[in-house]
């Protein structure tokens, strides 16, 4: 059985511009031999809906917000375990440009998936350098570290490989516990189904919280869970490379319940209470308090999206007692009561009718 995606053309040297005008982004996903094709599929039928489906689904203009293409090594189509070949469109050395590229699985035998995909590993190199995302998924994670872009940061993958693989990387901080990180424009998921999480994440981040919300409801996919389900949320700052502040940053994303004091922080960073305020401040734009206040209001927002528990039950969740500054400090950061973010952001449900 032949698979073949039809969407645009391999990747020009200039940003592409959508019909309403509108820069739009290119994303190059990989396909490798012997993966499973879901690693692949998911992302590209996400990128490919941001900004469509749902308008096709409401009567809209589409407003397409990336150009997706598929790439193999050399062109040719893979295969996936099952035996289902799937063509893409260009070969990586026809890739001029990219904004995202998607790493997904491929197979087991990683000794000689890596040296038969050896030609990936400067091809990423490159592609990040130029200022790309590179996001790795599952297993794919292995040639982001094989090609040295994840040393000394932040990275996730499937359980089942991850102590083979801090083994073979042991420059890389692996975090199998987390589902999904970023780390300096690098990306790792760490199974088939957080290869969802991840591209609406990316989705959310480079267009807008509302675009991946339409995204995900037109797909029927539910909203990723955060870091107390085991996400992280590293992406609330922008990319440095002060590693005392990002271990700062992961223990007030794992703490954020609690009434962290500026200075356990310092402790925790062997630094000085005022040197800490200063370098966090320089690292992530904001002082520790607005940081923590950041990770319990993005907690917050995706508990109001995905469960259906009291707004009393949320604010007490993210580590306020006091339910009405929870909600004035809610409105506050996002121009919205919760029960107002629930209602315009909670999933869509659809009942039928008793038989």
């Amino acid at each position: 059985m032949n698979f073949a995606h039809a969407c645009a053309p391999p990747a020009r040297a200039v940003p592409y511009v959508g019909p309403c005008g509108a820069a739009v982004l290119d994303v190059t996903v990989l396909l490798l031999d012997d993966g499973l094709s879901s690693t692949a599929i998911m992302p590209l039928e996400i990128f490919h809906s941001a900004g469509v489906l749902w308008n096709d689904l409401q009567g809209h203009p589409p407003e397409p917000a990336f150009r997706v293409v598929t790439a193999s090594i050399d062109g040719r189509a893979v295969r996936n375990p099952q035996g289902l070949a799937i063509q893409p469109e260009a070969s990586i050395a026809d890739i001029a440009r990219a904004d995202i590229v998607i790493v997904p699985t491929s197979g087991l035998e990683l000794d000689v998936k890596l040296v038969e995909n050896s030609a990936l590993l400067p091809w990423l190199r490159k592609h990040h350098t130029a200022g790309a995302y590179v996001a790795g998924v599952c297993m794919g994670s292995a040639y982001l570290a094989a090609a040295g872009l994840l040393d000394g940061r932040m990275a996730t993958t499937h359980w089942a490989v991850a102590d083979d693989l801090a083994r073979r990387y042991p420059q890389v901080n692996w975090r199998p516990d987390l589902f999904v990180t970023e780390d300096q424009r690098l990306l790792c998921s760490g199974g088939v189904n957080a290869s969802i999480d991840l591209s609406l994440y990316l989705v959310e981040k480079l267009c807008g919280h509302e675009v991946a919300m339409k995204c995900a409801r037109a797909l029927l996919l539910t909203r990723p869970r955060i870091h107390q389900s085991g996400y992280a949320m590293l992406p609330l700052s922008p990319p440095h490379s002060d590693d005392r502040i990002r271990a700062v940053e992961v223990f007030l994303q794992k703490n954020f319940q609690d009434d962290v004091s500026i200075g356990v922080l310092a402790k925790k960073a062997a630094l000085g209470a005022r040197t800490l305020a200063r370098r966090f401040k320089a690292a992530t734009g904001r002082h520790p308090s607005a940081y923590l206040q950041a990770v319990r209001i993005a907690t917050a927002k995706a508990m109001l999206e995905r469960d259906g528990v009291s707004i009393q039950s949320v604010s007490a969740a993210v580590g306020y007692d006091d339910v009405a500054f929870f909600r004035s400090l809610f409105k506050r950061s996002t121009g919205m009561t919760p029960a107002e973010y629930r209602a315009q952001f909670a999933p869509l449900t659809v009942r039928g009718e008793a038989a």
